[in-house]
């Protein structure tokens, strides 16, 4: 009995640091699920709250985690655990059943996981956590109540602190498939022989007020007249890691290809919504924008979902003199958790990322990158399309 509690609890709180940890490096990406959620239950008024119950959870999974491991105010951390657990348990089985969001986030973008793995996943977990509750009064304190108290107010400083770190510049681990060093357009590929998606379809037809739903095999007769058409997903297809990944002018020029076949390095400027944007870096960044310019070693662009009546509001406040391209929102959120962050390509290579308040000097970009041999070996000598957009 001894030998279960103790490989329950340690099972249940190595879950909880690991799912409290994953969302304390990268709380914005807590955040943007958070809204997913008020969004799907009609409560869009909460958003202002998403980024502090962001940072709360992943502290009270994590603070919940250690209590468990160092067996810490076990009967607070027990009864924690046991409502923590009970809660989105219950929450996950709605989830399940509804779907109105399609992957929890309960551990960040380290693993995904599907709604109904998630409710049975936390099913598992709840078996452990009411072996610890049962057994909690079993559990070996070898510490001081003022010692428990200071390991525990400890562990909290630490993991929000390691979210406000990744707040002011970017997550510690990047779990994205937009992290420095990836080649997009492998990531874009489908392999050849890999699952392709199934659909049903269904036929509507009316006859009158009656309407019927048949299949493209067992059509009526002239009589009835076609409604509408259904389509419904059987089977879902291998979906590469990255599928929604779009550069397209304002007027729906698609530039994709283009930018990311450049042989010069282009600074990606990203804001997915230019109105939110944190501005108070700008000179910065318009001074790696002159320098752009002036060289005519590298491009500079900015990506957004805003519309154009934003972006001349945003040109304007800033004298911005880059072209803007539009890409997917949520696509933007993904690829940096930052507003605005700023991504380094070369022919498609992401070779850094960073928030807008860790861009660096020009001397620094020249040395690091501009002239950086290791940037240099096997690039063709084929040259660069400007971009006039």
């Amino acid at each position: 009995m001894r030998t279960l509690n103790t490989i329950s609890r340690f099972i249940v709180g190595i879950i909880f640091i690991f799912s409290g940890f994953v969302k304390g490096i990268d709380p914005l990406g807590s955040t943007y699920k958070f809204v997913d959620y008020f969004n799907a239950f009609g409560m869009s008024f909460l958003e202002p709250l998403a980024f502090p119950l962001a940072v709360l959870l992943s502290s009270i999974e994590f603070v919940l985690g250690v209590s468990l491991i160092f067996s810490l105010k076990k009967q607070l951390n027990a009864w924690g655990v046991l409502i923590f657990m009970s809660f989105f348990t219950l929450l996950t089985l709605v989830l399940a059943i509804f779907n109105p969001v399609t992957d929890c986030g309960c551990f960040g973008d380290a693993i995904i996981m599907t709604n109904w793995q998630t409710f049975w996943k936390n099913i598992i977990i709840m078996i452990f956590t009411l072996i610890v509750f049962i057994n909690r009064n079993r559990f070996l304190i070898k510490w001081s109540s003022l010692q428990q108290w200071s390991l525990l107010i400890i562990t909290g400083f630490f993991i929000i602190l390691i979210s406000a770190f990744s707040f002011k510049h970017l997550p510690l681990i990047d779990f994205r498939p937009y992290k420095v060093g990836t080649y997009i357009p492998e990531k874009m590929i489908i392999p050849e022989g890999a699952p392709v998606a199934e659909y049903k379809t269904i036929l509507v037809y009316g006859k009158g007020e009656k309407t019927i739903e048949v299949t493209i095999d067992s059509l009526p007769d002239s009589s009835w007249h076609w409604i509408e058409t259904k389509n419904t997903l059987v089977k879902k297809g291998y979906q590469p890691p990255i599928h929604d990944f779009t550069i397209q002018s304002m007027d729906g020029d698609d530039y994709t290809d283009l930018i990311l076949s450049d042989n010069k390095f282009t600074f990606v400027l990203i804001s997915y919504d230019l109105k939110k944007a944190n501005l108070k870096n700008i000179e910065s960044i318009n001074a790696v924008v002159d320098f752009c310019k002036s060289t005519g070693n590298c491009n500079f662009i900015c990506l957004t979902s805003s519309v154009q009546k934003e972006i001349d509001e945003f040109t304007a406040k800033t004298n911005a003199k880059y072209p803007f391209f539009n890409t997917d929102e949520i696509t933007l959120k993904t690829i940096i958790r930052a507003n605005p962050g700023i991504m380094l390509l070369r022919r498609g290579w992401i070779i850094k990322k960073w928030n807008s308040n860790d861009l660096p000097g020009i001397e620094s970009i020249t040395k690091d990158f501009l002239n950086n041999p290791k940037y240099k070996p096997e690039l063709t000598e084929t040259g660069s399309e400007e971009f006039d957009v």
